[in-house]
């Protein structure tokens, strides 16, 4: 059982991109949560690391806009990703697997279409106005008109 959803092995990123088992590095943890008498003692929590500039077969460009991408996430060019939302280790497992390959996935895939900067048209300026003078008429409506009232 290889991909994401196998607990061990490489890990298929994309269908060209695999990140290899020993590019991977695991690290386990008391989790807290439920689990009854067995949190205390199973540690089921899983970290998920990948030090992305070691990472080789990877496409230079591909490994630059990755690196580029998670800037925010890396510490020392280290990804990691931790899982805790299940009792057993090896479900944490599998779910930290899909993170990673998810957010992988996410650093390399190519950018969108860029977006064309438009105005509001027309009826969208018309609508927006009409708005604040309603705004306007309802707090006019609550002004006391009588000068004297405040004079007392």
């Amino acid at each position: 059982m290889t991909g994401q959803g196998a607990p061990f092995g490489d890990l298929a990123v994309n269908r060209s991109l695999v990140v290899p088992a020993k590019a991977l590095s695991w690290n386990f943890s008391r989790s807290s949560g439920p689990g009854g008498q067995g949190v205390n003692t199973a540690d089921s929590r899983v970290e998920l690391s990948v030090h992305l500039p070691a990472l080789t077969g990877w496409p230079e460009p591909l490994l630059a806009t990755a690196l580029e991408r998670l800037a925010g996430r890396l510490v020392d060019g280290t990804l990691t990703v931790s899982a805790s939302e299940h009792r057993q280790q090896i479900r944490n497992r599998q779910a930290a697997r899909t993170r990673m390959a998810a957010l992988l996935g996410a650093a390399v895939a190519p950018a969108g279409p860029t977006r064309r900067p438009t105005r509001p048209g027309a009826g969208a300026r018309q609508r927006r106005l009409d708005a604040k003078h309603r705004r306007s008429q309802i707090k006019q409506s609550r002004v006391r008109k009588d000068p004297g009232h405040w004079a007392d």
